[in-house]
């Protein structure tokens, strides 16, 4: 039994808590693992299953997330499952229109280019309530999960979301977002408040659903500066943590954490120890990689951290 704000959900017991010891800091008979984008296009069935729908109609369907989050675990005995959503749904709950375009990716037909653009968002408060169909996309591949591994939940930090939002879609340059951050701070600290404000009731509503971990990903801090990332970065992503810490203790929620291939993950494992962390994979898993490769990725790192610890 796990509270909620709404009463008590039934989840099957969890038989491989690997992930959550490690995240937690405590010790663990192997290093566990998970992969960014481990339910995504290398995957044939994964295509197939996206082949029916666009991208964020996908995103809207919760048996078709959960079945694109469990593909992965039939094939690799990965420690973790991540619930199959994207982190634009949030700017989308805020009333922006994001479409997914093939050979693109995400483009918002119109993007904040003004201080007075902002006055187009909706209330952040009514962002948890528009993404229920993530909450109960959560809550049901937490069941067909059936205690396997936890589930993670996630979302877009603010500054990588904002950078979407202004440039309309993906930069290499975040040329739009920096003028921001320059020639509008006022209204750039306004935007990411917003964005805070929106993403705490989410991660927490996630949690109350079922994830058992949170991931925030700030994929676009690389294009700051130190002093911009501790400006305009830094003081957000701590702020979503603490408040959504204390919502959690509030509502009476469980707090959570958030061959060459051989040869390479044993010089990895070498390089890191044998305890507490958690292995990935850079940026993710292309749609160019072969399902063999991960699985010997897979395979790799909980034979070779065994060996670690026995030493």
């Amino acid at each position: 039994m796990e509270a909620n704000g709404l009463g008590l959900q039934t989840f099957p017991e969890l038989k491989n808590d690997t992930f959550l010891r490690a995240a937690w800091g405590e010790d663990t008979d192997y290093t566990p693992v998970w992969c960014m984008r481990q339910a995504g296009r290398y995957l044939p069935e994964f295509r197939e299953t996206r082949a029916a729908q666009d991208f964020f109609s996908t995103c809207r369907s919760p048996e078709a997330c959960c079945e694109l989050t469990l593909q992965p675990l039939r094939r690799f005995p990965l420690d973790a499952a991540i619930i199959f959503s994207d982190i634009l749904v949030v700017p989308q709950a805020l009333g922006m229109e994001v479409t997914m375009v093939p050979g693109k990716g995400p483009s918002f037909p119109e993007p904040l280019r003004e201080e007075k653009d902002l006055e187009r968002l909706r209330d952040p408060a009514a962002v948890a309530s528009e993404l229920a169909y993530v909450f109960q996309a959560i809550t049901l591949t937490r069941q067909r999960l059936a205690g396997r591994v936890p589930l993670i939940g996630f979302a877009g930090a603010p500054w990588t979301l904002m950078t979407y939002m202004v440039e309309g879609g993906s930069s290499s340059t975040m040329a739009h977002a920096k003028c921001w951050l320059y020639q509008r701070p006022k209204a750039s600290h306004q935007l990411l408040r917003i964005l805070t404000d929106a993403l705490v009731p989410y991660l927490v509503g996630q949690v109350a659903a079922g994830a058992q971990a949170l991931q925030l990903f700030e994929s676009h801090a690389g294009h700051l500066g130190p002093q911009l990332f501790k400006k305009f970065a830094l003081p957000y992503i701590r702020d979503v943590a603490k408040r959504v810490k204390a919502r959690l203790q509030e509502a009476g929620l469980a707090p959570v954490p958030m061959e060459e291939i051989r040869w390479l993950v044993q010089q990895m494992l070498d390089d890191f120890g044998p305890q507490r962390y958690i292995a990935n994979l850079g940026h993710g898993l292309y749609p160019d990689m072969d399902p063999e490769h991960v699985g010997a990725f897979v395979d790799a790192v909980h034979r070779y951290s065994r060996v670690l610890r026995q030493n």
